[in-house]
């Protein structure tokens, strides 16, 4: 007997119809030698603190750090019938196909469990790309060895074990240093979580410490024998910033003076042929910032709707997918997609007719393939009416790049005019478009764009035909006055982008040659999660329509904690060691005593600091906005000054130094009291007023 473990049931529902088991079970479906089962999600989670020893249930600093010498997963209550299910059918089969999805997290939530029921039979990998019946078809033909995947279970175990030492252990010692400095929430800290934040504060901290500066363009009309266009000045380096901008007011005026009614001489006029290739199809990262960019769709609603195209409509490929290209064995799929898709949407059939498939554009590359390819429509006709707005859109997106691959390249003419007036360079640009090519498909995408700037207006202008010493006369010209702008707040899906290529961002130049430039923060599984936990939490809040903003405690929070902590480089070197696991290049073990030697080290020095009296917590403390829940200022304990908090008793409210344990100080919130009094006695009266009215 065979035993198909799939990560949810409507997985299991598919890989059921192509193999022909159709007796629906409670809890899997059966056949003659064939088993279909499924998780929820993960069955099994990671212990609390105090499961493992007494002792770490309560918030001390003097019981942290806090390190399971034997790991621990537990059944979700919530799905402990399924486990059951799961665990008894285990029992009977000789071999296992893991058919969860196909990534380091997919490969966890299988072998946990396998593990937990220490299975012990053959263990077999069905690699799904798609979960329409010609792909899952495909996907049963070429069965991997479960060895073959193993080292993504080690993977995802390294990435669960490491975020739990962070988490549980930093989330306790800051929230208790932040009681010390007044603070009476949870400061929860994440491997992940505090440098996305950090990428957050620092912008914000950019753009409010921003100062403009003033700049000046000047532009000219030129009339030439053969028609107008407009130039720019190109000041020298001696008149210019390091952006090429000159902020010297008078020089700037003083030169319109100079050049009004003037005629210089063309020094230069190239035409250049221009070729963009398409771009390369969709990956997850890049799908959510066009939807965040386009519709100021949030990252984890760009997800769940990616992962509806997927598992709901069968209309795309796997969508949690880092690569953006496509194996050459797919290139026999090419002419079943393209009819899919126009026998999905008529409306489509002219673009496809327009595709040439004999085309292979830059994204054909095996060596470019990761554990997925690109996101591109599957061989299934698809109900484009069942669909909502947000998944037709994506599912729009998707089909247009992958279209596009089967499309010429866009061509334009890009022509530079050099022109000197009075010894000065003026420059203008402009272009014409030749061949549309694969613009035609995409273009149809920016129609609900926003005006170009009078600066693109201007680059692509259409420039007359002149030669090298063709005079041209200054017709009228004019000073744009300008300023420096600071840089835009992150969206959802700018900060995915930043997430994913911060290994670009990092200054120190010893991690910045162990990092590769692709290097991140997160996954593209997890990074949606990893902003709205932020959000929930309070630590940002949405500005606008899709603008993100850290609030007084997330920078408070980001200025406590060490830089090692804080820093996106420090995370992508974990990941990149995960991705290493992965691959069969790095050890689970190693990787996890390099962690506890970092979260050791972390907590001494914590201890050190308090030990020493040196406040750890000074700006939280400060910020006027962190109040008492009576909207007083915190009080400060009478015996060792810490603040004192307010707290619920069994009998009431009542404050208690934050320095407990080591300080016991507490005190009666009389103030409450007192209100609570006058509130009851104001009800009393009311109470007697109304039974004299109605006697």
């Amino acid at each position: 007997m065979i035993l198909y473990l799939c990560e949810k049931p409507s997985q299991a529902r598919d890989i059921s119809r192509v193999l022909g088991v159709t007796t629906r079970r409670d809890g899997y479906f059966d056949g003659p030698a064939i088993q279909v089962t499924w998780c929820i999600g993960h069955l099994l989670e990671m212990i609390v603190p105090d499961g493992y020893k007494s002792e770490w249930k309560q918030w001390r600093l003097d019981s942290l750090p806090m390190i399971p010498e034997r790991w621990k997963l537990d059944v979700r209550k919530s799905v402990s019938k399924q486990y059951a299910t799961v665990r008894t059918l285990l029992k009977s089969v000789d071999e296992v196909v893991l058919a969860t999805d196909a990534d380091r997290e997919g490969e966890t939530i299988g072998r946990e469990v396998l593990e937990r029921c220490r299975f012990k039979g053959k263990v077999s990998r069905l690699w799904l790309s798609a979960l329409d019946d010609s792909s899952i078809k495909k996907a049963l033909g070429a069965m991997l060895p479960g060895e073959k995947t193993l080292p993504l279970y080690h993977a995802g175990m390294g990435r669960a074990r490491a975020d739990w030492l962070v988490g549980m252990n930093l989330s306790r010692v800051y929230t208790i240093l932040g009681r010390h400095g007044g603070y009476d929430g949870v400061l929860t800290v994440g491997r992940v979580q505090t440098p996305t934040l950090k990428l957050v504060v620092d912008r914000d901290r950019q753009i409010e410490n921003f100062k403009p500066v003033d700049f000046y363009d000047l532009l000219a009309v030129l009339k030439a024998e053969s028609g107008r266009f407009v130039a720019a000045w190109v000041p020298g380096k001696n008149n210019a910033d390091s952006e090429g901008r000159c902020l010297d007011k008078e020089l700037v005026y003083g030169l319109l003076e100079k050049i009004k009614g003037k005629a210089g001489v063309v020094s230069s006029a190239n035409t250049k042929r221009i070729k963009e290739q398409p771009p390369l199809p969709l990956e997850l990262s890049t799908l959510q910032q066009e939807a965040s960019r386009r519709w100021a769709l949030g990252a984890k609603r760009g997800l769940e709707v990616a992962q509806a195209l997927y598992e709901k409509h069968k209309a795309i490929t796997y969508p949690r997918t880092d690569c953006r290209y496509l194996p050459k064995s797919q290139i026999s799929d090419i002419p079943g997609v393209l009819a899919a898709i126009s026998q999905s949407d008529q409306a489509f059939t002219k673009i496809i007719q327009g595709a040439d498939i004999s085309l292979r554009s830059k994204a054909w590359n095996d060596k470019k393939i990761t554990a997925h390819h690109g996101i591109i429509p599957t061989t299934a006709r698809v109900n484009i009416g069942a669909m909502s707005q947000d998944e037709f859109r994506l599912y729009d997106l998707v089909r247009r790049h992958y279209i596009a691959q089967f499309y010429p390249a866009f061509e334009f003419d890009r022509t530079v005019i050099d022109s000197k007036i009075e010894a000065e360079l003026f420059r203008a640009s402009g272009r014409v478009e030749r061949i549309l090519g694969w613009k035609d498909v995409l273009r149809s995408e920016s129609q609900n764009s926003k005006k170009a700037s009078k600066d693109k207006q201007r680059s692509e202008q259409k420039l007359p035909p002149v030669e090298k010493d063709d005079i041209v006369e200054v017709e009228k010209a004019k000073i744009e006055e300008k300023k420096t702008k600071p840089p835009p707040r992150y969206s959802e899906g700018t900060l995915i982008g930043a997430m994913k290529s911060v290994g670009r961002l990092v200054e120190d130049k010893r991690l910045r040659k162990i990092l590769r430039e692709s290097s991140g923060i997160g996954t593209e599984a997890t990074r949606a999660s990893i902003i709205e936990n932020l959000l929930t939490r309070k630590l940002l809040v949405t500005e606008g329509k899709k603008n993100l903003v850290s609030m007084p405690v997330a920078r408070a929070l980001i200025d406590m904690l060490p830089h090692s902590v804080t820093d996106p480089a420090t995370t992508a070197v974990w990941e990149q060691a995960l991705d290493d696991i992965a691959y069969g290049e790095g050890t689970l073990e190693g990787f996890l005593d390099k962690s506890t030697t970092w979260i050791n080290r972390l907590v001494a020095n914590v201890k050190e600091r308090e030990r020493l009296g040196i406040s750890q917590f000074s700006n939280l403390q400060a910020d006027a906005s962190i109040q008492s829940e009576c909207g007083t200022p915190k009080k400060q304990c009478p015996k060792c000054g810490k603040a004192m908090l307010r707290r619920k008793g069994p009998t009431g409210y009542f404050f208690g130094c934050s320095g407990y344990p080591g300080c016991r100080y507490t005190t009666a919130d009389t103030e409450s009291e007192n209100k609570q009094k006058k509130v009851s006695n104001t009800k009393k009266q009311t109470v007697a007023k109304s039974k004299k009215v109605v006697t």
